[in-house]
């Protein structure tokens, strides 16, 4: 979002119809990511964030961009597994290369949810599906937090049907969720509730190869936003996927998760982040 657009109603219609407010004050994960990745859904209080963090930690743009095209990757490999129904948790703003985009190429009448609890996610979500069958597009705004209010969701139910396969994506999503939430029990019920042949899709911040003074201060940046960071370790985030058998090449750094190309050195460097998949058996 432009400054010219910040300045007009930051009112929006959230999932339920009702009137949802707009924070400008703090930066939003979403919209540091759509900076990142070169968007302009995003505010100067997300911009400042954006930059302090990148003062630390220049690989942080690469690494964005990086978990953009594991999510493209992913998505494709799923459904080209036969997977056409997509429940795309913490989807962030829209872009080039999304969920529905890269699911559709392959099965056109895929069936995708999106999920954000972000009420200006939520509005672009609804902008950019503006005109897609409702039978096979919804836009959800609930938080991963509340799993069974995702899961038990009209819209969900009526887009998704839970007697197939289904892909659960947690993308970039739950290092924004502490350990007192507990994420293994939030990733647990999704597993809980995906039928025989779904897949877990994850990636997840950590410290990767330059741990201390340069992360602490990468975190700085996002200070003020409205979720905290919470750098997770590579056995950490491989118990994620428990109840799940782990495709390979099980979970690696983003750039390495079943690459189109060659990696260069600079690819092998962005090791401060991991992702996987794993099938419900």
């Amino acid at each position: 979002m432009t400054e010219q657009a910040s300045s007009e109603d930051g009112g929006v219609v959230g999932a339920e119809g009702a009137q949802s407010e707009i924070d400008r004050s703090r930066p939003h994960p979403a919209r540091i990511f759509d900076y990142l990745l070169g968007g302009k859904d995003n505010f100067e209080v997300d911009r400042q964030a954006a930059e302090a963090a990148l003062s630390a930690r220049p690989e942080l743009r690469a690494m964005a961009r990086a978990g953009r095209d594991f999510l493209g990757r992913t998505v494709r490999y799923l459904a080209e597994s036969g997977i056409d129904q997509f429940l795309d948790v913490g989807s962030g703003i829209p872009g080039p290369g999304n969920t529905g985009e890269m699911a559709r190429a392959v099965h056109p009448d895929a069936r995708v949810v999106y999920v954000d609890y972000d009420p200006i996610v939520s509005a672009h979500s609804r902008a950019l599906l503006a005109g897609a069958d409702p039978a096979l597009t919804a836009v959800v705004q609930a938080d991963v937090r509340d799993p069974k209010a995702i899961l038990e969701h009209d819209a969900v139910r009526r887009v998704l049907d839970f007697d197939r396969p289904i892909a659960v994506l947690l993308i970039a999503l739950l290092h924004f969720v502490s350990d007192a939430e507990d994420p293994a029990g939030i990733v647990a019920e999704f597993v809980a509730a995906m039928p025989a042949g779904s897949a877990l899709v994850i990636s997840h911040a950590s410290e990767g190869h330059a741990p201390g003074k340069s992360h602490t201060a990468a975190r700085k940046g996002w200070g003020k936003a409205t979720s905290q960071i919470v750098l997770r370790d590579k056995k950490e985030i491989e118990a994620f996927f428990t109840g799940t058998d782990l495709a390979e090449p099980g979970v690696v750094i983003f750039p390495a998760w079943r690459p189109d190309h060659e990696l260069d050195d600079a690819e092998r460097a962005l090791d401060f982040g991991y992702a996987g998949v794993g099938f419900k058996p």
